[in-house]
């Protein structure tokens, strides 16, 4: 599961449909802010903020009497961990992403889909797009909450692979909270031989969430403008030693 096919997965969350809609009410161009997680949250849990991917998706939507170009821009603020799994270490092993996708809405209705759609159907989403995991299965949901809105995060687990090695891996989704423009989801991933303690950090991570744009930790950030109708690079872009 490299990070740039679990990013590119993330990237489609409602993305498309988005723009059919702001197409549809005459509004060309939309963009979400990035978000972040607390310093002193990544501190305690060891994660450390690796980069922030803006993703762009271009197209043209047709109406009844014209077409339009429609632009829709999410954000992905990445974070990573090293994580040992027997003699096994793997570089990004701890991976957690906060994804920012545009509201959208007309006469109080929220046009993008990704307000309504459950952690299973988000990661069906995320799934379809990439061939970086397999058997993917629903094992729990519970309760958790971000910027002060409590929410529902699932837990699913995933056949993944580590530089050729087969990793079994927890998946975490969180159901999309509001911010005051965007809409958010968490996505957080590890082996899940280490539960016992990612799994609480993943949570701590989520529940530390902040509108605040992030920090410059020096690392180069990465864009896909102009992207394709799904915002996918393709599925597997070679791996870069991460789960991510």
């Amino acid at each position: 599961m490299n990070r740039r096919s679990l990013l590119a997965g993330a990237a489609v969350l409602g993305t498309t449909s988005v723009a059919g809609c702001l197409g549809t009410f005459g509004m060309a161009e939309h963009e979400a802010s990035p978000a972040s997680v607390d310093e002193s949250a990544r501190q305690d849990t060891g994660y450390e903020q690796t980069g922030v991917t803006e993703d762009t998706i271009e197209q043209s939507v047709d109406l009844a009497v014209f077409s339009q170009e429609v632009s829709v821009t999410n954000y992905i603020t990445e974070h990573e961990k090293p994580i040992t799994v027997g003699p096994l270490t793997m570089d990004g092993g701890g991976g957690f992403l906060v994804v920012t996708t545009p509201q959208a809405s007309v006469l109080g209705q929220e046009l993008n889909p990704v307000s309504d759609m459950s952690p299973k159907e988000l990661i069906e989403r995320v799934e379809g797009n990439y061939a970086g995991m397999e058997n993917v299965t629903h094992q729990e949901d519970g309760s958790v909450t971000i910027l002060d809105q409590e929410t529902t995060q699932s837990r699913f687990t995933a056949e993944s692979s580590y530089n050729g090695s087969d990793v079994e891996v927890s998946i975490h989704i969180s159901e999309a909270v509001e911010t005051e423009e965007d809409l958010l989801v968490t996505v957080g991933v590890y082996p899940n031989e280490r539960r016992d303690e990612e799994e609480s950090n993943i949570i701590s991570l989520m529940e530390s969430v902040t509108e605040a744009s992030p920090e410059d930790d020096g690392n180069q950030n990465e864009s896909n403008d102009g992207g394709n109708e799904n915002g996918s690079d393709g599925g597997e872009s070679g791996s870069d030693g991460g789960l991510l």
